[in-house]
């Protein structure tokens, strides 16, 4: 059952809270991790009880519901633009819709994405924000890069990148990594698999060139986003609580 705008409220003090404990545990800044509210499956009702509570960045998993309430551009309590991230695995035949919706996606894994991506914004004269999906806990059931194969993706991209002492990605910034803790209930098992992923972000970003602003880390989300900040991340991803319950009776007929 969706939250109403008191409940959501009362909901993002107690999520607040624990942010802050988890940031000043790790010796971090609050302002050094992005909250990004998952409004997937969530009316645009919701989306807007979440901006009147100074919600400024979104996810969705689905290309078409992203398209359904991100492509008029919404403001922020602050006047700056509402964001949009798709954090779902997305479609070769959807990274076109993808990109025009979208202001990052988290979840690129293949070499193929990236060369159409480009080609794609090109094309928009847009500049998009990318992450990489890393399936750091190694579960069949999750999307993404493979833990073995994640250092080698990267070491390619770059020599892709620069061949001929050109960028050839020029429309694409590659801002990190992204992965999704393991579904077993306990936090403390994440945190390996957090561990990996800083350690690999930390890599490229220390390379500098096309991993200059390789500093983000998509990674936490309601029950692990304590072990999440502990080892680093830049980014959680909350979604049932502050929205409450999602309507799963009339999903979205958009594969992704």
């Amino acid at each position: 059952m969706e939250f109403t705008l008191e409940e959501m409220r009362d909901q993002l003090v107690k999520l607040e809270s624990r942010i802050g404990a988890a940031c000043e545990h790790a010796g971090r800044s609050r302002e050094s991790v992005l909250l990004v509210w998952v409004s997937k499956f969530h009316p645009a009702e919701a989306v807007e009880n979440a901006i009147a509570l100074g919600a400024k960045v979104f996810g969705e998993n689905r290309v078409q519901e992203a398209e359904t309430k991100f492509s008029t551009r919404l403001t922020a309590k602050d006047g700056s633009p509402v964001q949009c991230h798709v954090i779902g695995p997305v479609q070769s035949n959807k990274l076109k819709k993808a990109a025009i919706v979208a202001d990052c996606i988290h979840s690129i894994a293949s070499m193929e994405a990236v060369e159409k991506l480009e080609k794609v914004c090109a094309g928009l004269n847009k500049t998009l924000e990318i992450l990489f999906q890393v399936n750091a806990g190694e579960e069949e059931t999750k999307s993404g890069l493979d833990v073995a194969n994640a250092d080698a993706f990267l070491a390619e991209l770059e020599t892709r990148a620069m061949a001929g002492g050109i960028n050839n990605f020029p429309h694409l910034k590659f801002r990190g990594l992204m992965t999704i803790g393991k579904n077993t209930g306990v936090a403390e098992d994440s945190r390996e698999c957090f561990a990996f992923l800083r350690n690999l972000q930390q890599k490229y970003l220390a390379k500098g060139g096309i991993f200059a602003e390789f500093d983000q880390l998509s990674m936490g989300m309601t029950g692990d986003l304590e072990v999440a900040i502990e080892e680093g991340s830049t980014m959680i991803r909350v979604g049932t609580a502050l929205f409450g319950e999602r309507d799963y009776s009339k999903p979205v007929n958009d594969p992704v």
